[in-house]
């Protein structure tokens, strides 16, 4: 890990991952991770050592079967659909606050994006697919390849969840995955230093923050 060094900028891709508002403070009553919103400058940083960056977003619909409701609290078990496996508080409705990017972030910037959740009865965490057993691709993995990518830097929101199983899903795809720990934020420190071991014992590249990164070209 050390003698690594970054290739040549035009075979590198930042992947900002579910970097959205519902994840943050600023949507309290939806899945706010602490200091969500401060990632930002360590996305836009890394972003500048690639030769494009994309992006994906949670896009739930208000019918969700996983939404959880007194009956079936957030985080309990769900059964009966192949591609549901949690309830979850309703977060990342298209058309709210929500589903917004966060401050600081340009939609713009972006040369692609995949949406994900948008059936009703599917809550992929993985941003590379859109069910639970990598089946059904939302085209990131093509597009990346389609554009010479070869390694792949992360951040983004949960540290956990959602960033866990795309850096995983880019892995197995056969990318060098480079996760900024300084860009992303997980939900509980237990769960969190979990992802970070199970990452870097499937051969993901840790480093702290872009500074880190800068220093491996």
């Amino acid at each position: 890990m050390f003698n690594y060094r970054l290739p040549a900028k035009n075979f590198i891709a930042a992947f900002d991952i579910d970097a959205q508002k519902t994840f943050t403070p600023v949507c309290p009553d939806e899945l706010p991770v602490a200091e969500g919103d401060k990632i930002v400058p360590e996305l836009n940083a890394q972003a500048k050592l690639a030769c494009l960056r994309i992006a994906s977003r949670d896009a739930h619909s208000p019918y969700a079967k996983w939404i959880a409701t007194e009956e079936h609290p957030c985080l309990t078990p769900l059964a009966g659909y192949p591609d549901l496996d949690l309830y979850w508080t309703k977060h990342a409705i298209v058309g709210t606050p929500g589903f917004e990017f966060i401050d600081g972030l340009d939609p713009e910037a972006y040369a692609f994006q995949s949406l994900k959740g948008i059936e009703p009865d599917k809550h992929p965490y993985g941003a590379c697919y859109h069910d639970l057993g990598n089946k059904y691709s939302t085209g990131a993995i093509e597009f990346l390849r389609q554009h010479g990518i070869t390694t792949v830097i992360c951040g983004g929101l949960a540290t956990d969840y959602c960033v866990l199983n795309t850096v995983l899903q880019l892995k197995d795809a056969g990318f060098t995955v480079i996760l900024n720990e300084a860009a992303c934020r997980g939900i509980a420190p237990d769960t969190t230093q979990a992802a970070l071991e199970k990452m870097k014992a499937a051969g993901v590249i840790l480093v702290k923050n872009a500074a880190a990164l800068k220093k491996m070209r």
